[in-house]
């Protein structure tokens, strides 16, 4: 069944898996305040090598509107974000719950786009814990470029919400683990080296022989 993309309620329609124990707290809603409410101005959380887990809640109110949770995270060089795994105790209001991802230190996409351009990439998550969702998010779908996990160093910025009328809590651990570095080339001329000096070897043996 092929995803809709909805930044809204459902006005516009058109548009293992490893389980990792929850790591360092980065963010919690209940402790410390609403995340910003604003794509323009996300509220940058500090994540770090290892387990990164925020928890907050979203939802629908009748008179108040959807309550949006935007963030950013900076994936430092030599490192990389190698996935983003729902916590236990997420709910949903439907299959509505929505988490999008843009490049840069913003989402700049209207709450009331038909189609996901201008994503990275995005996901109606479901209760579904101990799941790795960025395979899924990764996945091209309604206007999103997609991208192949895991997601390497730069700034990025997320936006999460619930679209059905409630209160709705989430929870995602972001493992950031370090960058496989390749094997080091030779040198410049180090085989030319190494096949001179074996010669000198085998020359010296045949001397010694004589």
């Amino acid at each position: 069944m092929q995803k809709t993309f909805q930044p809204r309620l459902a006005f516009f329609i058109g548009i293992l898996v490893a389980a990792v124990m929850p790591g360092a707290t980065v963010y919690n809603e209940s402790s410390q305040g609403d995340l910003s409410n604003s794509g323009l101005t996300p509220t940058l959380l500090p994540i770090s090598l290892g387990s990164n887990t925020l928890t907050g809640t979203t939802g629908r109110d009748a008179t108040a509107g959807i309550d949006r949770d935007y963030f950013t995270i900076v994936i430092p060089t030599g490192l990389q974000l190698t996935s983003i795994i729902e916590q236990p105790g997420t709910t949903v209001g439907g299959a509505t719950s929505f988490i999008g991802l843009q490049a840069g230190s913003q989402v700049t996409v209207a709450t009331n786009a038909t189609d996901a351009t201008g994503l990275l990439g995005w996901f109606h998550y479901g209760s579904t814990p101990n799941t790795d969702i960025l395979p899924l998010i990764a996945t091209p779908n309604q206007g999103s470029s997609g991208f192949t996990p895991p997601l390497g160093p730069g700034t990025y910025s997320f936006w999460i919400q619930d679209f059905n009328l409630g209160v709705f809590n989430y929870g995602f651990n972001m493992v950031l683990a370090q960058t496989t570095t390749p094997s080091a080339a030779p040198e410049p001329g180090s085989d030319l080296l190494a096949i001179t000096g074996l010669g000198v070897v085998i020359a010296s043996a045949k001397r010694a022989r004589r």
